[in-house]
């Protein structure tokens, strides 16, 4: 490691006054994904500012029935909450497929929305779900926040400081994980809500995104069998050494079968 100052602030507002003054600062929550890429050298803050503890970003709670959960809460929190498990099943499953025991304790749905990372299995929940984000300045629905791969609406100093979900019971996420770092190769959120069905996938390669002809497809009352047949952009997936564009492309259809057959 560098040399590099390092603050634990008491409050949300100590925590924002700190990332203003130096430009060179960079938040930290979980660090699941910011230590490794400060050991790589891929970014070198001049401080971190430590937001885990903070009071104002911690908490589940039912807000006018709609579900709040703070930015600095765990996978394995989010994962074992009675509410969550109780109102929005499909987000505590795709909790407790995080990663591992480790990660889960120490990574936050904050931190990982805020990232963006293209494998992340969050923001496919925020998309299907049409959650909002709720940041130190502003709330941002999760189709405008969401701009590719690593990229979000996050202006510089913003913070994700909670995520509101609408209660759903019928919506679930299905994975199918690189067995070594259990990321996604392809992972699916389909819910059915008031307004239709969502179909989010995570995985391709480019980033996550709603697969709107499928959703279209059942809104119309067509099949999940004929899922397979429905138009899917090519150029929304890349390949690597785990597998091709194309064979990402085809199993988008086949986990979205699995997800959809969770509640239908």
């Amino acid at each position: 490691m560098y040399e590099l100052a390092y603050s634990r602030p008491v409050s949300l507002a100590e925590a924002l006054a700190l990332l203003e003054e130096d430009d060179g600062a960079q938040p930290i929550s979980g660090g699941q994904t910011l230590m490794p890429v400060l050991r790589a050298r891929l970014a070198m803050p001049s401080r971190l500012v430590d937001i885990a503890r903070l009071a104002e970003l911690r908490g589940i709670r039912l807000v006018d029935g709609r579900l709040e959960i703070g930015a600095a809460m765990t996978h394995a929190e989010v994962a074992v909450d009675p509410l969550v498990q109780s109102h929005v099943p499909g987000l505590a499953q795709l909790a407790a497929g995080i990663g591992d025991a480790q990660v889960r304790h120490r990574g936050t749905i904050g931190g990982s929305v805020a990232n963006n990372d293209p494998a992340a299995c969050y923001p496919s929940a925020l998309l299907a779900l049409g959650a909002v984000i709720v940041t130190s300045l502003r709330k941002l629905d999760a189709d405008a926040f969401f701009q590719g791969m690593f990229a979000t609406a996050l202006e510089p100093g913003e913070l994700v400081t909670a995520v509101i979900f609408p209660v759903c019971s019928g919506a679930a996420y299905v994975k199918f994980r690189n067995p070594a770092s259990r990321f996604a190769l392809i992972g699916v959120f389909a819910a059915k809500t008031d307004g239709g069905y969502r179909i989010a996938v995570t995985g391709g390669g480019n980033g996550v995104f709603r697969w709107r002809e499928g959703e279209e497809h059942l809104d119309r009352g067509g099949t999940v069998d004929a899922l397979d047949k429905v138009q899917l952009d090519r150029d929304l997936f890349t390949g690597d050494m785990h597998g091709s564009a194309e064979y990402r492309h085809h199993l988008v259809s086949v986990v979205t079968r699995r997800a959809l057959a969770h509640f239908l």
